[in-house]
């Protein structure tokens, strides 16, 4: 299927219908536009940012000419029709959002998600993303991770948010603005005390990108001591040293299993206290709540 200025897109699944490109931009660096995401914002008829002025600026750098009209928290609902009509029409709709890939808490999931429905293609052309690009230079670990897009931005709901994280496996992420940053931290610190390893990754792919490591009260410190650190959008990671992100609780229990097939609770909670280096009185609560259970 061509576009209107005579350019080859990728066929959609109907040659009659267009199709809709979830396009990532850059989140700082200019650079980092790949060539496919440049090329297909030149070629589709029209583009939905999430702010039209600041596409407009991307566009001007990468001299694209584009028919824009935005899609945003507050519209995308009532967009999804006028979208599906689009592509229908035989038209091909990019997607941005003002940096990064779009629905990674931005715009876009209720067109996408009822574009779908109706049987329309969307394609991902992926770039840049701040919590991909944080995640794997923080040295957490990778293998398993929970994104959880903003955080609520009243502390008690914080909190309850922190507290119900206690038993999730792997790295936690978030992102946080500068104006919340460090109450954030400190409601991390509540409720973790600091048995939580932090890497705060600041400004991604930017001029004065941070990376930030410690326990909460540490990462509280180096804002005390250099307030410019607080300065900027953050990617906020967090890692468990409580029970190790319940991998050191799930081995305990493992272990407990085996041994309470055979042996008293006293006994077993005993001898897994000497397998694992976790301590007796503990693994006898845990002893004691296995067999309840």
């Amino acid at each position: 299927m061509t576009n209107k200025r005579g350019n080859m897109l990728p066929h959609s699944s109907d040659d009659a219908r267009g199709s809709l490109y979830i396009v990532a931009t850059p989140i700082g660096n200019l650079d980092d536009f790949s060539k496919r995401a440049e090329q297909i914002l030149r070629d589709v008829d029209y583009i939905a940012a999430e702010d039209t002025r600041h596409t407009r600026r991307l566009l001007n750098h990468f001299a694209i000419e584009a028919k824009l009209f935005s899609i945003h928290d507050h519209n995308e609902k009532d967009k999804a029709d006028y979208v599906a009509s689009l592509l229908d029409d035989g038209k091909n709709v990019a997607l941005v959002s003002d940096a990064g890939t779009p629905l990674i808490s931005d715009p876009g999931y209720h067109v996408v998600h009822a574009l779908r429905e109706k049987g329309h293609k969307v394609v991902p052309i992926p770039g840049a993303c701040a919590l991909v690009a944080a995640l794997c230079a923080s040295g957490l670990p990778t293998d398993q991770f929970f994104f959880a897009g903003f955080v609520p931005a009243k502390s008690k709901g914080r909190c309850d948010l922190f507290e119900s994280w206690k038993k999730q496996v792997g790295t936690v992420v978030f992102y946080e603005s500068t104006h919340r940053v460090y109450d954030s931290i400190t409601d991390v610190q509540k409720v973790y005390g600091d048995d939580a390893q932090l890497v705060l990754a600041r400004e991604v792919t930017k001029t004065f990108e941070t990376f930030l490591s410690g326990t909460a009260s540490e990462i509280l410190a180096k804002f005390d001591a250099d307030a410019n650190q607080m300065r900027g959008e953050f990617v906020v990671m967090l890692s468990f040293t409580q029970e190790s992100g319940n991998e050191a609780e799930l081995e305990a229990k493992r272990i407990l299993t085996i041994l309470l097939e055979d042996l008293p609770v006293k006994q077993a909670a005993a001898m897994a206290a000497k397998l694992t280096g976790e301590k007796k009185n503990y693994l006898y609560k845990m002893a004691l709540e296995m067999q309840s259970e």
